[in-house]
């Protein structure tokens, strides 16, 4: 018995409607992006996930994952077998180059299998989701040895890769790090120093595991410019490709969490003897532009966190709505107990989950499809837009969509009622999960910042006004047919909205960057519902194509959805205006003395 069933035919609807799949396959750098091919592998993967990896959600997160004195992370019981078989199907390289055994598909497809593992169980998605950002990280700034060396395992799936930023006294100002790695005289580097928050840096899944860390070399300038970054195995590799010895880095303790109980979170020390081994990754003082690699990948991939949890939320909502009856729902014969999904307060609250829900999976899979378009197109001013485009959306998918997700959980849990607040109905869990996503790969404050700072900009702000435009055709569309004008007329108030609103942060940006910044956490939400609204309207076009007649219950909720998108949520934007347009004096209108009483 599981909780969760993936939407295939929703992800389906997505990916032939919202995204390009015979494009990108046309582009010959996605030879197996063929559609029938695609949806035979995710329907595949559905059956694999809800069979293998869902049923142990549960048991693992009452479990968690168990440190041990010698340094040894032992993962809940199920949890080796289940991924030796993922390893074994070969999911974690779907969508990798073929040349390095992968599965030739892009990465919005591996987005798609990506959002159902994290929602059948976030703790033990969050293994091979940092492996793709490894895999990502040395295609593009490996040397070929070191490629030849760690790719084939690290997109197989027999090894995982990490992400070593963290350091106590450094938090998210990575250039406060002091691990130091010195030249060892034979090319490669001594690392010594401590890391914290990482994600399955240690446990007993993989023969090895490969870090990806952030460290100083001698004589190197302080602050970001100083950085270098370099791989450090946990165990180093025989020439022949075996695993060999134990690196000089250790596990010293696992920390205790609200959520994701079963994803090891470690402390790992390095150089307690010689010094950790590490291989340079590119130039020397170049290591945060190369981790941004590993970033900006995993930013979508946790942005799609919220998504997924969310997804699982909604679905244990929906059940207990359609089962649990209470009271008599307004027009039912007297009388009688009616499912308290006909009251309308809940079937309210399950439509801000749906359509939430479907507006974070459209705007997250073409921001994928803008990622995949930015290697591929043919045309370079295409890939340039297409860059423009994921740089863009990047900060909104994680901010929004995590934001999102939490919000979403805790409605699930309110369409429970009282049941919500009890663990054995898993509607906590999902709450408890997602609310560390709006935390790592980058706090939501800092993406929100690092929009309004640097992506609005992007060509003197050209990029943003070219996707705004495109949101504004797909307004303009919508209002010439009668029956979707009221979606696009809502889209329409809503990109005018979010147009004045950029001009207005943009202006203060220069002016007085303050204000700015206390604009970029409202201004970078109502992006994202904004965002929403676009991507909803492009399904109710999609789907009024499809069945002009309204014959399909599903393309008809397609359209319902989207209506009731544009009458409950596009109108926050509206309200989000005035705060955007605030300044930063009120924020600041209380000494920090004072804050205290």
């Amino acid at each position: 018995m599981t909780d969760y069933r993936p939407p295939l035919r929703d992800i389906r609807f997505a990916l032939s409607h919202l995204v390009d799949l015979p494009g990108l396959q046309a582009s010959g750098s996605f030879p197996n992006a063929d559609p029938d091919l695609v949806f035979g592998a995710l329907d595949e993967a559905g059956r694999f996930i809800t069979e293998q990896i869902a049923p142990l959600c549960r048991t693992a997160d009452k479990t968690g994952a168990k440190h041990s004195p010698d340094g040894t992370v032992t993962t809940p019981p199920g949890y080796r077998q289940a991924y030796k078989r993922f390893v074994e199907a070969g999911w974690p390289a779907i969508s990798f180059p073929e040349e390095w055994g992968g599965g030739g598909m892009p990465f919005v497809v591996g987005l798609a299998l990506a959002e159902m593992v994290t929602s059948a169980d976030m703790s033990f998605s969050l293994c091979p989701m940092l492996t793709y950002a490894a895999v990502e990280l040395l295609v593009l700034h490996g040397t070929e040895e070191q490629k030849a060396t760690w790719l084939p395992r690290l997109v197989s799936g027999e090894w995982t890769g990490t992400m070593l930023l963290t350091e106590s006294q450094a938090g998210s100002d990575v250039g406060a790090l002091t691990a130091k790695a010195v030249p060892a005289g034979d090319g490669t580097y001594r690392i010594t120093g401590t890391k914290i928050f990482v994600t399955w840096g240690e446990h007993d899944l993989t023969g090895n595991i490969v870090h990806a860390a952030l460290a100083r070399t001698p004589g190197a300038p302080p602050g970001t410019k100083g950085i270098s970054l370099f791989l450090v195995p946990k165990h180093l590799v025989n020439p022949d490709g075996s695993v060999g010895e134990r690196n000089d880095l250790v596990c010293v303790s696992i920390e205790e969490k609200v959520g994701i109980h079963a994803s090891p979170t470690c402390v790992l020390s390095f150089g307690d003897d010689a010094g950790a081994v590490g291989y340079l990754i590119g130039e020397e003082c170049q290591g945060l532009k190369y981790m941004f690699v590993m970033m900006n990948r995993a930013r979508l991939h946790v942005g799609m966190q919220g998504l997924a949890v969310a997804e699982k939320a909604y679905q244990l909502a929906l059940a207990y709505a359609r089962e649990r009856k209470q009271g008599t729902a307004f027009g039912a014969p007297k009388g009688t107990s009616s499912p308290i999904a006909d009251h309308a307060d809940v079937r309210r609250m399950l439509l801000l989950m749906r359509s939430q829900i479907e507006a974070m999976r459209g705007v997250m899979y073409q921001t994928a499809e803008y990622g995949d378009l930015a290697h591929c197109h043919p045309d370079p001013a295409k890939r340039r837009e297409a860059a423009d485009r994921i740089a863009i959306l990047t900060p909104v998918c994680k901010q929004w969509g995590t934001d999102l997700g939490v919000e979403l959980a805790s409605l699930g849990i309110q369409v429970h009622g009282g049941m919500g607040y009890v663990e054995e109905t898993g509607a906590p869990q999902c709450w408890r999960d997602a609310r560390i996503a709006p935390i790592y790969e980058g706090t939501n404050g800092i993406q929100a910042a690092d929009l309004v700072a640097r992506k609005l900009t992007i060509g003197g702000g050209a990029a943003a006004q070219s996707l705004l435009a495109e949101m504004s055709g797909v307004a303009a569309e919508l209002r010439g047919e009668a029956a979707l004008a009221p979606i696009g007329e809502a889209l329409a108030k809503a990109v005018a909205t979010l147009q004045e609103a950029g001009t207005h942060v943009l202006g203060r940006l220069a002016a007085s960057p303050n204000d700015a910044l206390a604009a970029a956490t409202p201004f970078t939400q109502m992006f994202g519902i904004v965002a929403g609204g676009w991507v909803h309207g492009r399904s109710a076009l999609a789907a009024r194509r499809e069945d002009p007649e309204g014959r399909e219950a599903f393309l008809q909720a397609k359209i319902g959805t989207a209506r009731f998108y544009a009458a409950h949520v596009l109108p926050k934007v509206a309200g989000l205006l005035g705060e955007v347009t605030a300044g930063a004096e009120t924020v600041f209108a209380v000494p920090v003395e004072a804050l205290g009483g």
